[in-house]
């Protein structure tokens, strides 16, 4: 453009050598308390412009044993902190496993384990996702799943193994008191149907 200059930037040592820019690093997988789940952190490619990062590789999670093969992408914004949602899933044929990151701002992220023939059936695992750290959660199918937002204006995308089927969502409480999850604030936000979901034990599917 006119009156514009494009200044060099500083480059990592595989384009400094004239080699082709990477399609961002690979990614670390870190197994969760709850069996199937993973924790994802990119690794990005960092330089004056910013980052650039990988968010998803069908190899890298086929390398780890996860037969995970999204076909939507889902957004959620919430306005306040301490806006909670969840905690959801949906029963066969469509149960689905997610791949969650936060695009802005920051949440905490939990899953629950509802596969009754699992040695961690019930158990819950959490982790905070912000648009920062560029961390995703892997949840299996039939884990529940919510997220409670850390700050205002909060964002996160999922990706789903499966269609949305309204007639196969269900829910588990958020604030069941056998499952415990400690929410970080004081939820300010719950939708109608979020409240009224049934208590572990007694989930439909």
């Amino acid at each position: 453009m006119a009156g514009h200059r494009l200044l060099p930037v500083a480059q990592d040592r595989s384009t400094a050598r004239g080699a082709p820019e990477r399609h961002g690093a690979p990614v670390r997988f870190t197994a969760c308390s709850v069996g199937g789940a993973w924790v994802i952190d990119p690794k990005p490619s960092l330089d004056e412009r910013g980052r650039f990062m990988r968010a998803w590789c069908a190899r890298e999670f086929a390398d780890q044993g996860i037969d995970f093969r999204p076909v939507q992408a889902n957004m959620g914004f919430s306005i306040h902190k301490g806006t909670v949602r969840g905690m959801h899933f949906q029963t066969h044929p469509a149960d689905e496993a997610k791949l969650v990151r936060c695009t802005r701002g920051a949440i905490f992220d939990v899953l629950v384990d509802l596969r009754r023939a699992s040695p961690t059936y019930g158990n819950w695992y959490g982790a905070i996702l912000s648009a920062d750290n560029g961390r995703m959660l892997y949840v299996p199918a039939h884990c529940a799943h919510g997220y409670q937002t850390l700050e205002d204006s909060s964002e996160m995308l999922y990706h789903a193994s499966a269609f949305y089927a309204p007639e196969a969502v269900r829910g588990l409480r958020f604030d069941d008191p056998s499952v415990g999850v400690p929410w970080p604030l004081l939820p300010c936000a719950v939708s109608e149907q979020d409240l009224n979901w049934p208590l572990l034990g007694s989930e439909q599917g």
